[in-house]
Order: structure tokens, then sequence, then C-alpha cells
């Protein structure tokens, strides 16, 4: 009796079907894993499609760029159609940028636009020749107060890097660049248009591999007179519009007015370093 329970207790411990095992099979060792390298992730259209460098004959190089419209360097503030219709002389409306133009005049920082604010926003628009002069707080009116806080010491507060070579600065948050060598600036400050949100101005140091002074931009189809190009083909030009009032921003160039970007044509050379921080504000 004993031996036959024995039996069936062996019994219920084998597998349904099956025979009894020493010790379960290990499975195979798994095959050596490869690693593959993604491809690398364009920010913007140009890494992918950077200009064909090339050096220009004597003949391409002695051609100057068309010039601007006279109206492409006007101060024309971007003002709602309605403010602008009902405002004959002094608008009600809050401006983008009512704040910051606020407390640059000295105002009370509350953010709303009051017969006060609108009569010293006013008397300076009129002062720096900004039209409508209506007293909005706009983003022209908010771009020349930056630019002439920042023109006798555009890197008082030191984001640009001091050597003692020439530094191309590429001030994001401003919305200005200039060049420095040493602690002695150079060129500028002047105001600059940089990349939109979709298309951003990539930061950090570079350097200026290629001088076009004719070129044209194949994948936008565009003119890019005075171009000095820095990373990919996002690069230093003129444009034949506002940098001021033409949001949200560029395809990732630095964007100058013409007249500046022929300037700088002879401040900075093949080699020359760039350095860009910061974010852009939204528009």
């Amino acid at each position: 009796m004993i031996k036959n329970i024995a039996l069936l207790a062996a019994a219920a411990l084998l597998p349904l079907g099956g025979t009894a095992h020493a010790d379960p099979v290990p499975p195979p060792a798994p095959a050596p894993m490869r690693l593959f390298a993604l491809p690398k992730l364009f920010d913007t259209p140009d890494e992918a499609l950077p200009p064909r460098v090339y050096t220009p004959s004597p003949a391409e190089n002695a051609l100057t760029p068309a010039a601007p419209p006279a109206q492409a360097d006007a101060l024309v503030e971007a003002v709602p159609q309605s403010a602008a219709v009902v405002a004959a002389a002094c608008t009600s409306r809050t401006g983008p940028h009512q704040r910051q133009v606020e407390k640059w005049l000295k105002l009370r920082v509350d953010g709303r636009q009051s017969a006060k604010d609108c009569a010293a926003i006013r008397k300076f628009q009129t002062q720096q020749g900004i039209r409508p002069n209506i007293g909005y707080a706009g983003p022209v009116t908010w771009g020349r107060m930056q630019a002439i806080s920042a023109r006798l010491h555009p890197n008082a507060a030191g984001k640009c890097p001091v050597r003692t070579y020439k530094v191309a600065c590429v001030d994001l948050p401003r919305q200005l660049m200039w060049v420095q060598k040493g602690s002695k600036v150079v060129f500028g400050p002047v105001p600059v248009r940089t990349g939109r949100p979709v298309h951003p101005t990539r930061t950090g140091w570079f350097k200026v591999y290629w001088k076009h002074k004719n070129h044209w931009s194949s994948i936008y189809n565009s003119p890019m007179p005075y171009s000095q190009f820095f990373s990919g083909g996002q690069a230093f030009h003129g444009i034949y519009s506002s940098v001021y009032n033409n949001p949200p921003g560029s395809h990732g160039c630095v964007n100058m007015r013409y007249r500046d970007a022929q300037r700088l044509w002879s401040a900075l050379g093949r080699g020359d370093a760039v350095y860009i921080w910061g974010r852009k504000p939204l528009s």
C-alpha cells in the first residue's frame, strides 16, 4: 500500500504526457547585438543643403548687390489696423512690449496703456522718426530702445567672450550683433532678425567659412546680399525689408539691414570667430 502511494506521488510530479528530466535545458545565448548609428537630425533645411562653396570670379566680385528701396529701413511700427484708424494722435491700445517700454521710459510699470504712457511713448517715437507715432508699444519702438541702450557698451553683461582676436557677437535675446576685438567694439551694435522658432539660429561657436557677396538662396529662392556663412546655410546677410517689423523671423540666418551687412562685409574675414547665445523672444 505504501509503495503504491509513493508511485502515485512520483507520477504527479511528472509533466502531463512527458518524461522527467534531471535539469531544465537553458535557453541558447542571444546573438551579439549590432549597434546602428542613427542619422543626424537637422534642425533647419540649410544643414542638409549647405551652399556650394566656390571662389567667385573677379567679374562676379566686381558686381554690387542691388540696393534696397528707400523705405526698406523706415521705422514703421506694427500697429493693429483698428488702433491706427481710431487713434489720430494717441492710442489707448496696450502694445506687446508695454512693460519693457514703460520700464525704459521710467514710467509706472503695470503693462497697461495710459494717457501718460502714450504721451511719453509718442514723444520717443517722434524723436526717432517712428511712424505712426501714436504711442503704441510695438516691436519697432522696443527694438529701437534696445539698440540705443546697447550703443556704448553692448557687452556690458559679459555674455560674449572676450578674446584677443575678432569675435562677431550675436545676442539672440536682444536681437543685436556687434564685432569686438578684445574689449574694443570694432563694429556695431546693430539690430538683427534671427531665426523663427521652427528654423532657429544655431547657438555656440562658429567661424566664417565662406563669403559670397551676390548669393542667391537655392532653398528659399531669395537674394542674400553680402552673405558671410558660418554654419551650414546660416549666414549674416542683408535683406530688403525691415529687421524689426517682420515676424516671426528668418529661416535661421542673421538678417541685417542692407547697409549694415555691406559694412560688416569689410569688418569680417574668412576664419573670423562667431559666437551666438541665448534665445530669441517669441514675437
